[in-house]
């Protein structure tokens, strides 16, 4: 190792201690003879002193603020008066020996640590914006969380399966981003909206118990906090029923938040029908805090019992409010159900935004096959999207049910930010952009030419 110590485990311990430190040059001071480093990294700061008869002292006075730096010298304490409270290394300094510049840093395009209005500039140069305490903060927030979450499940006896990222286009939500095949012309895989029919497969499988961090992928129309690939959270469990899964994610919420924020999570939430939701909040995602500006108060609730279905102008058809797979409510038999019935469907909302939905899903052919006939469906068409799984469904399937929760929203809210954008370390832009690697870009036409794929061109000669 370059270094002896990170600079969050420089302290009184080791005064009088020979060490090595690197990390980031944070603020420069000359004094004369005398040059104040403050070097930073992602655990703390420490101020380091080098004086004029030190052969480096020269290297000193040449340096810029964000270069990359090793140190070598001792610990001392602090003269008395010139302690720093807000470092947590404020009571010592690093008296330098010997200073070796390991990357120097060219003229920034903004200071790290300050409020930058053009975002734009910030994702363009997303490798010093992620430098910030702020971002750094929000980074290891995020995966602090993810652990509690891995942890929680893992201790619940889930299995975390990963699922394919190249599979099958099913457009029956979002718009499907398509890979064409080199080796299938003319044929496309589609990334994954979501793993559903996977994780409902796995049930089939003998599962009980699935989860999985699953990244996934929507075409939408630009919309100006949402990103095009987002991680969520994917649960699924064989041989129960709605409130087994409400149960087992309130658990894992009140887990995580006092793992990650030490925070305490009243459960059970409280329960809202979709019905009195619309009537008594006018949305299906009520904010039930008691002060709505404070950022601090984490209120949970579930929205349950949706419609089955909605119907849709523009198709001329109706279409399931949650997905094709959702279990409808029934009657005294499981056919008693049509276009008007709710589902048995549940959102967990906090804070007046939906962070997660879930249903029981059908494991009966015959109620799958009526629900495609209220979505116009035909059994061709059902068989050419959904073969596989109306395949698994006939080999002894357990009721079965889940839920995904939206990670990159839940940790928006848990690091108190307005934009999803400050708790993913390399976003899209608002226009769904990649402008620090500029993408999407064009491609070479020998790519393109080897699947089989050509660009139109628009009048004047732009592709199209």
């Amino acid at each position: 190792m370059l270094r002896d110590y990170n600079l969050g485990e420089v302290n009184e311990k080791l005064v009088g201690k020979k060490i090595r430190l690197c990390g980031w040059v944070d603020v420069i001071r000359e004094h004369g003879k005398v040059i104040f480093l403050n070097l930073r990294d992602r655990y703390g700061k420490i101020q380091s002193v080098i004086v004029k008869s030190n052969d480096d002292f020269d290297k000193a006075k040449r340096l810029t603020r964000e270069s990359c730096v090793l140190v070598e010298g001792e610990v001392n304490k602090r003269p008395k008066g010139t302690e720093n409270k807000d470092m947590e290394s404020g009571k010592v300094e690093l008296f330098i020996n010997k200073l070796d510049v390991l990357s120097e840093c060219k003229p920034l395009p903004f200071e790290i640590n300050e409020d930058i209005e053009n975002e734009d500039l910030r994702l363009k140069y997303r490798f010093l914006d992620l430098r910030s305490s702020r971002m750094q903060k929000n980074l290891i927030l995020r995966s602090d969380t993810l652990r509690a979450v891995r942890d929680f499940f893992h201790d619940e006896k889930f299995v975390e399966v990963e699922t394919p990222i190249l599979a099958k286009s099913t457009p029956e939500g979002a718009r499907d981003y398509i890979v064409p095949s080199r080796n299938f012309k003319g044929k496309f895989y589609a990334l994954p909206q979501s793993p559903q029919l996977f994780k409902q497969l796995s049930q089939v499988a003998g599962l009980d118990r699935y989860v999985q961090i699953a990244r996934c992928f929507r075409d939408e129309d630009l919309r100006s906090d949402r990103q095009p690939e987002f991680t969520q959270v994917d649960v699924e469990m064989s041989f129960i029923e709605q409130d087994d899964i409400i149960e087992v994610i309130e658990k894992m919420l009140a887990y995580v938040f006092k793992k990650a924020l030490n925070v305490e999570i009243k459960t059970p939430f409280k329960r809202i029908s979709y019905d009195e939701a619309m009537k008594e909040y006018g949305n299906d995602a009520p904010d039930l805090r008691k002060d709505k500006t404070n950022k601090n108060e984490f209120a949970f609730c579930w929205v349950v019992d949706f419609p089955l279905f909605e119907y849709s102008k523009e198709d001329k058809r109706h279409k399931s409010v949650h997905h094709p797979f959702t279990m409808p409510k029934v009657g005294k038999n499981k056919l008693d159900f049509n276009d008007k019935s709710k589902s048995v469907a549940y959102d967990v909302v906090l804070n007046g935004v939906e962070i997660g939905g879930g249903s029981v899903r059908i494991h009966d052919s015959e109620i799958q096959e009526k629900i495609f006939d209220i979505l116009k469906i035909s059994k061709r068409e059902a068989r050419d999207k959904f073969g596989f799984l109306l395949d698994a469904l006939s080999f002894g399937a357990p009721p079965h049910g889940g839920i995904a929760l939206g990670f990159d929203r839940l940790i928006q809210i848990m690091a108190g930010e307005d934009s999803i954008r400050e708790v993913i370390a390399y976003p899209k832009n608002k226009e769904a952009r990649d402008v620090m690697l500029d993408a999407p870009s064009e491609v070479d036409g020998k790519q393109l030419k080897e699947v089989g794929v050509g660009v139109e061109k628009k009048k004047g000669g732009k592709k199209k």
